[in-house]
């Protein structure tokens, strides 16, 4: 492939935004779900759902399925994450809004209305289920024992820790009267078919949202040794049903999940190779890492950094002029901060962007954005951030020091005076972490 020279490489800030929009786009609902649909039933269809992707997924059900064919349902999504719904589209699927990534009454109640709307289904039923990243947090039914502030607790201790999502999901999976399959169980003995958006490396559908509609091969045990290995206390009495295995979630192989399937729509590496696509149209190489790099996000910025860094100097199997792009689910571990000391604010992909800027230390050729799917990184309202070759000269011009902001995981402290954070408001899908690298040759 000649790609030696493409006036694509003169905007690389556009470029880089260009390949996140692409990545965005393959992963929206109406584009993906029409293949998935099953036929109506000869029964009721009932939908229910949960994630960041709920409004514009229940949104393509309506859209798609048959107008004469009943529909009914409730979906629950983040505050502010339902699109604007088409001119001459009918709702026919309630939509509500709650928190994320620490639950609220909000979406304890929709978790509980849920629940109930189960009862009194039929073989001859149909349960639609919508499930995507986000969930885990929006659909909460704390077990016997658990409050909600004891949930949310444990949600913001397990979000600062550093596990990854699979260790988080699996105690929420246990600390939960919806998850890990218990929705799907509720549903018996109708037919459940599950529509999942992947937000997890590996696109392991029982992790997603924590499973609620799937199968769970992890255990009590398991959730004990994650609350134990990150400290993390859960009330007596819940330690004690813990401890007897009583907070035990469906199994493989349990007769009441015979009836359920599950399709992913859409998935982190579909939106990588979309990207791909997009660059490689463009005259540029592109090359995809992987959808499923996990890790403290600094330090995989770290690694980003040291292949970037090689690729420009012609030390790489990739060549340059080219972006390197990747996926998954990175970590923060939260650190301790010193008195006095304004908290800081950011998420994954601007802690990727501060350890990928102070290890390239100014790295001509090399530009970068890393953002959240969603458009939400963390609790803010940025979607991630950008890294250019005179970021750190900018930032001292600012008089901002990297290293302090990391300290403080202050991604947002650092990006916003350059202008160099990633705004998109929410894209109403979610397939997680996106990163991608332009590498000129030097």
């Amino acid at each position: 492939m000649n790609a030696i020279s493409t006036p694509a490489i003169e905007d690389p800030r556009a470029l880089l935004r260009h390949l996140y929009d692409v990545a965005v786009q393959r992963a929206l609902p109406l584009h993906n779900t029409a293949a998935h649909l099953p036929p109506p039933p000869k029964g009721r269809t009932l939908v229910l759902g949960a994630g960041k992707a709920g409004g514009a997924m229940a949104q393509a059900v309506e859209a798609l399925w048959p107008p004469e064919a009943p529909l009914s349902g409730l979906v629950v999504t983040r505050y502010g994450h339902i699109p604007p719904r088409p001119v001459g589209l009918a709702q026919r699927i309630e939509v509500v809004e709650a928190a994320h990534p620490v639950p609220d009454a909000a979406g304890l109640e929709a978790a509980q209305r849920i629940l109930a709307l189960t009862q009194g289904l039929t073989e001859d039923d149909l349960v639609l289920c919508l499930i995507s990243g986000g969930g885990s947090s929006l659909l909460t039914l704390p077990c016997e024992g658990l409050t909600l502030e004891d949930k949310q607790r444990i949600n913001r201790q397990l979000l600062e820790s550093g596990a990854h999502i699979g260790e988080m999901n699996t105690v929420r999976k246990h600390l939960s009267r919806i998850k890990g399959g218990r929705l799907a169980a509720a549903c018996t003995p109708a037919r459940v078919v599950t529509l999942t958006i992947s937000d997890v490396p590996g696109d392991d559908v029982s992790v997603i949202a924590s499973g609620p509609t799937v199968a769970d091969a992890t255990t009590c045990a398991d959730a004990l040794d994650i609350l134990r290995r990150y400290g993390i206390e859960v009330p007596a009495v819940v330690q004690q049903q813990l401890e007897a295995g009583a907070l035990e979630t469906p199994k493989p192989g349990d007769p009441r999940l015979a009836r359920c399937t599950t399709n992913l729509i859409a998935t982190p590496q579909q939106s990588l190779e979309a990207a791909a696509e997009a660059a490689r149209a463009l005259g540029v190489r592109a090359y995809v890492l992987s959808d499923e790099i996990e890790g403290e996000s600094r330090e995989v910025g770290k690694v980003h950094a040291a292949l970037a860094r090689s690729t420009a100097l012609g030390r790489s199997s990739f060549e340059a002029p080219c972006v390197i792009l990747s996926g998954g689910e990175t970590t923060v571990t939260v650190r301790p901060r010193a008195e006095g000391q304004p908290k800081g604010r950011g998420g994954r992909a601007g802690e990727f962007c501060m350890g990928l800027a102070q290890a390239l230390g100014g790295q001509a050729n090399v530009w970068a954005l890393a953002a959240d799917t969603d458009g939400i990184d963390g609790v803010e309202d940025n979607a991630g951030a950008l890294v250019t070759p005179d970021t750190l000269a900018r930032a001292a011009a600012h008089g901002l020091k990297l290293a302090d902001h990391l300290a403080r995981n202050d991604a947002v402290g650092f990006f916003e005076p350059l202008g160099d954070l990633v705004v998109t408001g929410p894209t109403h899908t979610n397939v997680n972490d996106f990163r991608a690298l332009l590498v000129t040759r030097s």
